[in-house]
C-alpha cells in the first residue's frame, strides 16, 4: 500500500553524516534533515565552530552531535566514519558539502592551492563515500549520498572570478556522483548532487562583494540570490524514501542562473 507523502519525507529513526557543517550550506541542510527527523552528526575542521552549530540545532530540538575532522587528510576522514558509526550506530544519509576554493588567474594558479582544493573537494568526497559505503551501506544494502556540488561545474564563469581548480572540482563532483551512482544502484544506494548558486556564505561573501550583489541579482531570472532556506527542500528530498528512485542526478538551485547560461 502507498505511503503518505508525509511517510514518505520523514526522516525519523535515521541518521546523517554531515561535512562541513558547522556553517553556511551544510549547516542549512543539518537544519533540512534534522527538521524532517534525522539524527545529526555535524563535521568540519574546527572545533568551535561546530560546538556552536550542534548547539544551534539542539535548542532548534534537533538530535545532534559532531566531530572535528579535516576531510583533506585521508586518515583523519575514515576516522571520521567509523567514529560516527560507532556513536550513531548507523549512517543512512552522507552529505559530502566540506568545500574550498581559491581565487587566481589559471597561468598564475598555484600547483599546491590546486591540489588543496581537488584533495578536499574531490578526494575527501570519494574517501568519505567509500568507507560509509563498506562500513554501513553497502552491508545493509541502503543509503543516501547527497554530494555538494555547484553551478560553477556546470559553465565557465566570468574572467573575473578566476576560480579554475573550484570549478574543476565541482565539474568533477558531478562526474563522480554520476558514475557512482551507476556502480552502487546495486545496493540499493543512491547517490545524487546539488548545485547551488550564489549564496551569501562565508566562502562566497567576497565573491559576491567583488563582483557586485545587486548585479549578480539581476543576472537571476528570479532577481535574487539563494537564502537560509532554498537548499532544505531538495536536501530532504534526496534524503527521503521520496527519492528512491532517483539516482545519478544533479539539480541547481540558483534562481534560474544556469538556464541563462544554457546549462540546463
Amino acid at each position: 500500500m502507498a505511503r503518505s507523502i508525509q511517510k514518505l519525507f520523514d526522516l525519523s529513526g535515521k541518521t546523517a553524516l554531515i561535512t562541513g557543517g558547522s556553517r553556511g550550506l551544510g549547516l542549512q541542510v543539518a537544519h533540512a534533515l534534522g527538521e524532517a527527523g534525522a539524527k545529526i552528526m555535524l563535521s568540519a575542521r574546527k572545533a568551535d565552530e561546530l560546538e556552536h552549530a550542534a548547539a544551534e540545532l539542539k535548542a532548534a530540538g534537533i538530535a545532534a552531535q559532531w566531530l572535528a575532522a579535516d576531510c583533506a587528510k585521508e586518515d583523519e576522514t575514515r576516522h571520521l566514519a567509523d567514529e560516527t558509526l560507532k556513536r550513531l550506530g548507523a549512517i543512512d544519509i552522507l552529505v559530502n558539502n566540506a568545500g574550498a576554493s581559491w581565487g587566481a588567474p589559471a597561468e598564475e594558479h598555484p600547483v599546491a592551492a590546486w591540489d588543496k582544493v581537488m584533495n578536499l573537494n574531490v578526494r575527501g568526497y570519494f574517501i568519505l563515500s567509500q568507507q560509509v559505503a563498506n562500513t554501513y551501506m553497502i552491508p545493509n544494502k541502503a543509503g543516501r549520498i547527497i554530494n555538494m556540488a555547484s553551478i560553477a561545474g556546470l559553465n565557465g564563469n566570468p574572467p573575473g572570478m578566476q576560480t579554475l581548480a573550484y570549478n574543476t572540482s565541482k565539474t568533477a563532483v558531478i562526474g563522480f556522483t554520476r558514475t557512482l551512482a551507476a556502480e552502487w544502484g546495486r545496493y540499493g544506494i543512491t547517490v545524487n548532487a546539488i548545485c547551488p548558486g550564489f549564496f551569501r556564505t562565508k566562502m562566497a561573501g567576497g565573491l559576491i562583494d567583488m563582483l557586485g550583489e545587486d548585479k549578480m541579482k539581476a543576472a537571476a531570472p528570479l532577481g535574487r540570490l539563494g537564502d537560509d532556506e532554498d537548499l532544505k527542500g531538495l536536501a530532504v528530498l534526496y534524503a527521503s524514501d521520496a527519492a528512491k528512485h532517483i539516482t545519478g542526478q544533479w539539480m541547481a538551485v540558483d534562481g534560474g542562473v544556469s538556464v541563462v547560461l544554457g546549462a540546463a
